[in-house]
């Protein structure tokens, strides 16, 4: 049906209408003072949401702009960087920091499966004269809906001397996810994920730790400069042109978050998450990630029954119900397929979408229980 596409992906997400109609107001003058207003809430709104107390830089870019501005700010040629990767994600932390120079190690698992913390405490423990600068880790590993235990990952390197340097952006308006508290030295995210805008901005929040390695940095990139971006922000503006109409909708998103509470908006996406874990068990799909403490609250991924393929799946619930459900990425594609609960999804969405993904795996010849789902994630749901 025209114009009824719902997004179960990973992102975009999708928006309010609220929001939509912000954004496509006529643009306004990015060094106006009617702007810089915007900015000011904005900016105070991201420290809410963010858990900080420190500035939080918002780039017109995608989150992998932020990755970018993460590290092209802190390594030097030949710097030590240690990479931790459940997947696609933390491996473009690798490619990110090898293409400055850096010297990268990783620590990989199999899809699915979390960094172990104590790996990690083995390894670092192995670094007696303090070569590795900077550990990367992923929060919600996007490819395979894998999260790790950030909170106990960061308190590991910051005992050893490192610097974490963590991708939020899956997680952040999703997931509990304390910086000051917690230890995180620097967290990007991006706005097309749990901050219910189209894609084209991007955060990044930094701790003093991190700043004191900036200013040792030789060559601090120019469009994502730290000490530029810091300036404007306590001038509420830009350091370059933004995307003004994505600001604008970026405030209202923000006020939705903080009228919501973003530790019940962090519980919506637990709670949505989970029902749709056991919906899809009930109805005898295998997950990717067996342990639910080990799981996203933003996206799962699916083993397909057998005998049916990915593409066939995506195909049908696309064409019968309007609903985009995610393939699979790089070695995983059309072997699993991914559904997403990030952003502004509600009940009535999740109890659509299961519905929609039984009655494509009925026309497709699947054998189950049918209604199992719907009747499970009903009453997951009511169990508030």
């Amino acid at each position: 049906m025209r114009d009824k596409t719902f997004l179960m992906i990973p992102g975009p997400t999708p928006v309010p209408e609220s929001v939509m109609l912000d954004i496509a107001r006529h643009p306004i003058g990015h060094r106006s003072s009617e702007f810089s207003k915007i900015l000011e809430n904005v900016y105070a709104n991201l420290k809410y949401v963010f858990r900080t107390k420190n500035d939080v830089f918002v780039y017109t870019s995608s989150g992998t702009g932020a990755m970018c501005a993460a590290l092209e700010n802190l390594i030097n040629e030949g710097d030590s960087v240690l990479s931790l990767v459940l997947g696609n994600f933390g491996n473009r932390w690798a490619k990110i920091a090898a293409s400055r120079g850096a010297v990268v190690e990783k620590i990989e698992v199999p899809t699915g499966e979390v960094i172990d913390p104590e790996v990690l405490r083995t390894r670092l423990a192995q670094d007696t004269e303090k070569k590795i600068k900077i550990v990367t880790l992923t929060h919600s590993e996007t490819s395979t809906g894998a999260a790790n235990d950030i909170k106990t990952l960061c308190s590991i390197i910051r005992e050893h001397g490192a610097l974490s340097v963590v991708d939020g952006v899956t997680s952040v308006c999703a997931m509990e996810c304390n910086p000051d508290e917690w230890g995180i030295d620097v967290l990007v995210s991006g706005s097309q994920k749990g901050f219910m805008i189209p894609p084209g901005l991007a955060f990044l929040v930094a701790s003093e730790r991190a700043w004191k390695v900036y200013e040792e940095c030789k060559h601090p990139s120019f469009y994502w400069d730290w000490a530029a971006y810091r300036k404007s922000v306590q001038a509420n503006s830009t350091p370059f042109t933004p995307a003004v109409n994505l600001f604008v909708g970026l405030n209202t998103a923000l006020e939705m978050i903080k009228k919501e509470g973003i530790e019940n908006m962090n519980a919506r996406h637990k709670r949505h998450s989970l029902a749709l874990r056991n919906a899809i068990k009930a109805i005898g799909l295998e997950l990717v990630v067996k342990d639910d403490k080990n799981a996203s609250n933003s996206i799962t991924s699916i083993l397909p029954p057998d005998g049916i393929t990915v593409p066939d799946i995506r195909k049908v619930i696309k064409e019968d119900f309007d609903i985009v459900v995610a393939n699979g990425q790089n070695e995983l594609k059309d072997k699993i397929f991914r559904m997403g609960t990030l952003g502004f999804v509600c009940d009535r969405d999740l109890i659509s979408a299961v519905g929609a993904l039984e009655a494509t795996l009925y026309k497709l010849g699947y054998k189950f229980d049918l209604g199992k789902g719907v009747a499970t994630v009903i009453k997951e749901l009511a169990n508030k």
